[in-house]
């Protein structure tokens, strides 16, 4: 099942300075990014695109098509939507850059799949995605910015030199592989997130399986769904501890596939915080949890669970061809942690 992400010409030079406390380029480069579109919008524009940081409109999010908060592609000039996808581009891995602009241009391709099948939906438009900033970039509290629309809802929060955050971080893909006799036929935008995890569950042996396996048929969605705080039940299925070396390689992949989403050199968050684990114990206390069927084309999810890290990921809608994924930090998402930590500081008690 071959996927290919081609990079479509924003280049970013990554610097790899570990753990370092979470300084690095990247919150800076975010916050020159954010102030160039800014500085390009109209004051209605603006208007549109900014909220304060504590605005109850930071942890609303959801990953259908609605009308949303923010400025969408359809009312920016080309100018300002190059600028808009810089500021995208500067927190994103290549790859995952690759991706969101592939599921924004998807919408063209649903659209026309649903108007040959005469079915009668939301409006499919690539210009209905929305970018959102919180907080003064060039300031020196907590900012953060949001860019979301159906099947994208990517949210990145940064102090001073630090990001703090980068999570929820959803992804979605529908139809998750582009049938022959549409534009980018055999696309298969989300692959490796199906392929990986196959490969994980169908080299269990039955003893290994009988634990993985928590539900006979997968759940209509992500159980999270939309929620601003994640509330799942403690950790099931088959422990990283439990498995062999390859199966923890093949665990190991698939969580770097959610974790690789943001740019190599943002550590302090809680994608920081995994790598650190996978690093300093492997996948010892990951737990992998399965239910529906394992082979291509049947509708599947898995959970991927170590304390307060999640992923999810389902694939049952449209005959198994739908695919919904995300990657929670529980404590930390929008970064609730860090501001928790800073209260006092923050003037918020």
């Amino acid at each position: 099942m071959a996927h290919h992400d081609h990079d479509d010409g924003h280049h970013h030079d990554h610097h790899h300075n570990g753990h370092s406390g979470g300084r690095s380029p990247a919150a800076k480069e975010m916050a020159v990014a954010c102030a160039r579109f800014l500085d390009s919008l109209s004051s209605d524009q603006r208007a549109k695109t900014t909220y304060h940081y504590n605005d109850g409109e930071r942890i609303f999010w959801y990953y259908p098509p609605l009308n949303r908060h923010g400025l969408p592609l359809r009312d920016m000039d080309q100018n300002q939507r190059d600028l808009a996808f810089e500021l995208m581009a500067s927190g994103l891995s290549p790859v995952a850059n690759t991706r969101a602009r592939q599921i924004i241009e998807h919408e063209s391709i649903l659209g026309e799949i649903e108007k040959q099948a005469g079915i009668k939906s939301f409006v499919r438009d690539p210009e209905l995605y929305y970018w959102t900033v919180f907080g003064d970039p060039l300031g020196d509290e907590p900012w953060g910015w949001r860019v979301e629309g159906h099947h994208i809802s990517i949210h990145i929060h940064s102090w001073g030199d630090e990001v703090i955050s980068t999570t929820p971080f959803f992804f979605g893909s529908n139809p998750a592989i582009v049938p022959d006799g549409f534009p980018h036929a055999g696309r298969n935008i989300l692959g490796s997130r199906e392929a990986l995890a196959l490969e994980l569950i169908n080299s269990l042996d039955s003893s290994q399986r009988t634990k993985a396996v928590i539900g006979e048929d997968a759940p209509a969605d992500i159980l999270s769904y939309n929620s601003s705080k994640v509330v799942i039940p403690k950790e099931e299925g088959l422990r990283g501890h439990a498995m062999n070396g390859t199966q923890k390689e093949m665990l190991t992949s698939l969580i770097t596939e959610y974790t690789s989403q943001v740019r190599d050199d943002i550590a302090d968050s809680g994608v920081g915080k995994v790598l650190a684990q996978l690093g300093e114990d492997g996948v010892e206390n990951f737990h992998f949890a399965w239910s529906g069927g394992m082979e291509h084309g049947m509708k599947h999810y898995y959970r991927i669970h170590s304390g307060n890290f999640i992923i999810e990921y389902d694939n049952r809608q449209n005959d198994a061809n739908h695919i919904h994924s995300v990657l929670r930090d529980v404590e930390n998402d929008f970064s609730m942690d860090v501001l928790r930590e800073h209260l006092l500081m923050y003037h918020v008690i």
